[in-house]
Parts: structure tokens; sequence; C-alpha cells
């Protein structure tokens, strides 16, 4: 089963790349709000303000935009360290900004942190924390600031020494909570992005599979015009040919060979056309029994009981979706049992259960809490037979689900040990409403 370094591998280092247009937009943003917030206290409310130093300083962020802008085009994705130099820049910029107006006085002091949380969701961790520590370096700076923050004319507003590291208290643990909130959903939003997107692969795939039988009649019938003329040709070669000796044996191989291959075209062509309903349609304990079944070989016992009778299951469509979902499910069962694993097999008339049960050590709490989810840590275990416990059993989670089924994860209650998982749909869902006659679009396949 797969791994995260494994997911990284398939789907590459582009989903923690932010796009370049979008950071251009939110600095054209902060140009915007900044120059806003500078004229209302300058202009409107006429407080003191060092003007020339605060448009330099504005105008190094605009101009640094309209560079980017032309030098890349729209659609750049920025390298982790590209990444961090322009929101180091950012900050840097915001960090001189509140400098020179108050510090940590200056109520808009708090926007410090916007950088940080941009990046701890859009970058690598170990990028985001360097920016971090630039964060807190220009908090504890803004802290020393010189400048008073603006106000009223012949008025100094001051801020007490224990209020100044209160206020720095404030903003350096809303950063810092900030930034992990950021990093967690972000991550989380990418790792179940990655995993649903290897869903998909894994259920085309299954598809494809359970298609090749389709395209071997198609096959059979395209092959069949050419070797009916082999054959033609044989049988010719046979009657000019067959007083010879040295090519008598020949040619009787040749055309017994072509009828052959006759033969095996028709045997596909015959299978395609009168038994594509029964390859179709597929009763529960078929089903059953081709999921089990390449499982048999390991070693381990695999117990089955069936509780209902075989004359009133369940007939379905074909679903490569359940299939796959139940073999990864046996599969990992078998990988963590001792000795057996025990499929139980229900049915009545308004609910089909499936229930695995193995003699291994079982879930641990920690692991039963979080189960289903991507790239989740294993269960204990005494070998290392297998891949651990992660987007395998996602995957066979997000097919039987779709599909229908609810699924419960526990352990076997009393003395006994081991893993225990109850698939359970409702009867409608899985049976053919009319054996006989349902076109294949209107139920759902087992």
């Amino acid at each position: 089963m797969d791994s995260p370094s494994v997911r990284f591998a398939q789907f590459g280092p582009s989903s923690r790349r932010i796009r370049l247009q979008t950071l251009v937009r939110l600095r054209w943003l902060a140009v915007a709000g900044q120059t806003i917030t500078v004229l209302i206290v300058g202009v409107v409310l006429r407080f003191p303000l060092p003007f020339q130093e605060a448009a330099i300083l504005i105008g190094a962020l605009a101009v640094a935009n309209l560079a980017l802008s032309a030098w890349f085009p729209a659609t750049h994705r920025l390298e982790p360290k590209a990444a961090l130099a322009l929101l180091a820049f950012d900050l840097l910029q915001m960090a001189a900004l509140l400098f020179i107006t108050g510090g940590l006085a200056n109520p808009f002091a708090p926007l410090i942190c916007v950088p940080v949380i941009i990046a701890f969701a859009s970058q690598p961790l170990r990028h985001s924390l360097v920016l971090i520590v630039v964060a807190l370096a220009g908090t504890t700076a803004l802290a020393l600031s010189p400048y008073p923050v603006p106000w009223y004319e012949g008025e100094t507003l001051r801020i007490q020494p224990i209020m100044q590291l209160g206020v720095w208290c404030s903003i350096a643990s809303m950063m810092m909570f900030a930034a992990f909130y950021a990093y967690r959903v972000s991550h989380e939003a990418t790792l179940l992005a990655d995993a649903l997107a290897a869903t998909e692969l894994v259920l085309e795939r299954e598809k494809h599979l359970s298609q090749l039988d389709g395209l071997a009649a198609a096959a059979a019938h395209e092959l069949g015009t050419p070797l009916a003329t082999i054959s033609v040709v044989a049988k010719e070669m046979e009657r000019e040919l067959g007083g010879d000796e040295r090519f008598r044996e020949d040619v009787q191989l040749l055309r017994s060979q072509s009828e052959r291959c006759r033969d095996i075209l028709r045997r596909l062509t015959s299978l395609s056309a009168e038994s594509e309903e029964h390859m179709r349609r597929l009763p529960l304990s078929s089903m059953i029994e081709e999921v089990l079944a390449p499982h048999r070989q390991f070693g381990i016992q695999i117990a089955l009981i069936e509780k209902g009778d075989r004359a009133t299951e369940p007939v379905g469509n074909r679903n490569a979706a359940i299939l796959y979902g139940l073999g990864n499910l046996i599969e990992n069962a078998v990988d963590y049992a001792r000795s057996k694993v025990t499929v139980t097999v229900a049915h009545d008339a308004s609910r089909v259960s499936i229930t695995i049960e193995d003699d291994g050590q079982g879930y641990s709490p920690e692991v039963l809490s979080r189960i289903g989810e991507p790239y989740m840590t294993r269960r204990p275990r005494e070998d290392q037979r297998a891949g651990g416990l992660g987007l395998g059993l996602f995957i066979a989670k997000t097919l039987l689900e779709r599909s229908g089924a609810s699924i419960r994860f526990g352990n076997s209650e009393g003395s006994t040990l081991g893993a225990r998982i109850h698939v359970e749909w409702p009867r409608s869902v899985m049976d053919v409403a009319d054996k006989n006659d349902l076109a294949p679009s209107t139920v759902m396949p087992i």
C-alpha cells in the first residue's frame, strides 16, 4: 500500500507550489490597502505621518509586482525558494512600514502575520519555518521602534512596556496558531486530493481489465477473415501438393493449425455472444469466491461462512469498484492474520452484509480513531510481509462507500483477538429487480 513517499513520486511536489499570479494579486491588494490607510490617516484624520518614507515602501512593493508580471507568465508556479524570497520581501516591507508608524503600538501590527500564513498554507514546512523565524524577529524589532504612532497633533500616544510585551505575545501566539492551522488544513486537503486521484486511477484500471473480454471478442471477429483466407489457401496447397512427400506433412500441419486457430476464435466469439449475460451478472456467492480466490495461496486459512440460502441470494451486475474494495480488505486481513481469516456473508430481504475478521492483533485505539484516512499509520504487526495500512485502505473504503455500502471498523469482541470489518449494503443496491430482463444501466452492479 502506498506511503507518502510513494505518493510524492507519483504526484510530484507541484501541489505545494503557489501560482505567481495568486501572489501578485494578493500584493496588489496589499498595495491598495496600505495606500488607502495612509491617505485616511494622513489626509482625512490629519495625523502626522512620514509620507515620503511610507510612499517609498509602498512604491517598492508596487514596482516589484510590476517587474514580476513583466518577467513571468501568469501561469508560472514558484519554486519553494523563490516563494520564500517573495514572501520574505513582503514581510520585511510590512515590518518596515509598521516600524516607521509606531511599531507594536500601530493597530495594524497583526498584519505582519499574513505572509507567514500564506507560506504555511502553500509551501513546504522547512521553508515556512524559516519565514516564521524572520517574522518573529521582525515583530521583536517593532517593539523597539523609536517612532511614535500617528496621533493628534500635540499629543503623544505612549504604550507602556508591559503593554508592548503583551501585544508581542499576542501577535506571536496568533502567528504560530494560524500558521499551524493553515498548514494542517492545506496538508490534509492535498493528501485527500491526491488520494482521491489515486482512487480514480485504480477504478479506471479495474474497469479496463473487466473490458478485456470484449476486446478479445472484437479481436476474434477481426482475425476471422484473414484466418479463413489462410485456411482456403492451405486446402488448395494440400490438394496440389498432397502427393509430394517433400511438402505433404508441412501442408497438413499448416491446415490443421489454421483450423485449430479458427476453432479457438469461434469459441471466443461464442463465449462473448452466449455468455455475455453470465459474465455481466454475478451472484453474491460467485462474487465472494472471485474476491477470495487470489488470497488462498499465502498460508493463511480463509474460512467462508454463508448465512442464507443461495437460492435467494442477490444477483447483480459486475462492479470493479466493489471487487477491488473487498479484495483490498481481504488482502489486508490476510497480511495481518496469524493463521486464519473468517469471511461471513449474510443476506435477507432488506440487506446484504459481509464481515471480515482476522486473528491478528487488531487495531490499536489511535489507529481505530483515524482509520480510513489517507496515508495513516499502520496497525501493529508481527512481521513485515506487506506494506502499511494507508492509501490502499482509503481507496477500498472510498470505492465501497460510492457503491452504497456502509463500513464499520473495529476489533473482535470477547477473548478473540483480531480486527473486524463489517460492510453492509441495502438489498436493493446489490440485487437485480428482474433477473430475466433488466438493462445494465438501471442497477447498481456487484
